[in-house]
């Protein structure tokens, strides 16, 4: 079955760091555009990084440029999210999703997406 299991969430005070892994089971992760969103209560789910199926595109939201890295990890069939000089503001639930097609759109639209995880607690507070 086709499976994304999204880890690496939890507590960090602002300033810290965390790595977030999507991790893919009954296919590989090699030919799929990869996009990682996050949502917080009571927003509207927000496009953070997308990574292209041929290593050739990647793409980073606007709030979180220069501080997060969007990589693959192949031997592990995952793709990871290293999150830097975090923010209170980053605080949401983030889910990583394939994107439809090889290579990232021009939008964030989840429409576009077509297998999702269950997403991973991000909490950044003092």
């Amino acid at each position: 079955q086709v499976q994304l299991v999204e880890s690496g969430g939890g507590l960090v005070q602002p300033g810290g760091s965390l790595r977030l892994s999507c991790a893919a089971s009954g296919f590989t992760l090699d030919y799929y555009a990869i996009g990682w969103f996050r949502q917080a209560p009571g927003k509207e789910r927000e496009g953070v990084s997308c990574i292209s199926g041929t290593d050739s595109q990647i793409y980073y939201g606007d709030s979180v440029k220069d501080r997060f890295t969007i990589s693959r990890d192949s031997a592990k069939n995952a793709v990871t999210l290293q999150m830097n000089s975090l923010k209170p503001e980053d605080s949401a639930v983030y889910y990583c999703a394939t994107h439809a097609l090889t290579r990232c759109g021009r939008s964030w639209s989840t429409d576009d997406y077509k297998y999702w995880g269950q997403g991973t607690q991000v909490t950044v507070s003092s």
